[in-house]
């Protein structure tokens, strides 16, 4: 756990938080709503951190008893509620960690702060459980859930609760923060922020995978390749991508940005303006061999790939399609 000071961008919900602590006026309920990696988890900690800090400031000090345990992960005061079933949390984990817990007052502060992790998750028999909680919640308690999704929560929740969605972060802030404390290369860092596209954790993530760069040398292989493939070795391709050990999403991103490079650099032969930069020449090439009309269909048809595949659709079936656009194209 760490303080506020060290969270990259959200400084409207640090504002927020930082003043109802220093107001007196801490709500019972929160909800931090963004996506995977957005920096829930470190909001969440820091305003724990804060609240419980001796020092009563809007910052925690870093050095009381308090703030070390909460450091430490060991503060009795802050509870994480987990869950054993990956795709739910069942009315059991909430009844056992939280509701029958609740009513013990803190042990050394002057808070008792639950937090839960993936909230939307929450079963209606949980959300119902929890619901009780909330109604009726002891002076001293705080419970903060962490959604990606929070319109899957009950309404009576969301009434009962403080909404702070967590916005996309400045590219530059990430870039700055990659390459001085992370270490990461300047020509990482600028694909790195490009793909993440303000989302801290999946830079942060993708800087420091290899799985990232192999993605992406076995995409751009592909892609300077692809007029000469034959269909079984697209078919292949396939399957190497299903392997893949990172998401779909960000393999159909990947393609998405390197055409967006293409198009820009046909329309104004600008090198700077580009992400991939150390593929310039396979980037020109395509540029000279596509037409805008042609890069454009390709575009759309990875927008398709991505809701037809949430919606279920066979991958293999939505890949090939996919992959027989970009060479007829």
């Amino acid at each position: 756990m760490s303080g506020f000071k060290n969270i990259i961008g959200h400084k409207q919900v640090i504002e927020h938080l930082r003043s109802a602590i220093k107001l007196d006026k801490v709500s019972h309920a929160y909800i931090l709503n963004g996506e995977e990696g957005s920096g829930k988890k470190m909001l969440a900690s820091a305003f724990a951190m804060t609240l419980q800090c001796e020092t009563g400031n809007d910052e925690p000090c870093g050095k009381c008893k308090s703030c070390i345990q909460a450091m430490n992960n060991n503060h009795p005061d802050i509870i994480w509620v987990t869950h054993e079933k990956p795709g739910s949390i069942g009315v059991d984990d909430i009844r056992v960690q939280l509701n029958n817990d609740i009513g013990i007052k803190p042990y050394s502060s002057n808070y008792k702060i639950y937090i839960i992790n993936e909230a939307d998750k929450l079963t209606l028999q949980a959300q119902n459980a929890l619901l009780k909680t909330l109604e009726e919640p002891p002076a001293y308690a705080v419970i903060v859930l962490l959604t990606v999704n929070h319109e899957a929560l009950l309404q009576t929740i969301l009434s009962r609760c403080i909404t702070l969605n967590l916005r996309f972060v400045e590219d530059d802030l990430i870039k700055r923060y990659l390459m001085e404390v992370k270490q990461v290369p300047d020509y990482k860092a600028n694909i790195s922020v490009a793909f993440a596209q303000g989302n801290v954790g999946k830079a942060i993530n993708l800087a420091s995978t290899e799985d990232f760069d192999q993605l992406k040398d076995d995409t751009f292989s592909m892609l300077r390749n692809m007029n000469d493939m034959e269909m079984y070795e697209v078919i292949e391709y396939i399957k190497k991508i299903a392997e893949n050990k990172l998401n779909i999403e960000d393999y159909l991103d990947l393609i998405t940005m390197w055409f967006r490079d293409v198009l820009l650099f046909k329309a104004t032969n600008d090198v700077n303006s580009l992400v991939f930069k150390d593929s310039i020449s396979d980037i020109k090439k395509q540029a000279n061999e596509r037409s805008y009309n042609g890069i454009e269909n390709i575009i759309d048809a990875i927008d398709k790939a991505k809701v037809r595949l949430k919606a279920n659709v066979n991958f293999e079936l939505v890949m090939e399609l996919l992959l027989l656009t970009m060479k007829e194209n």
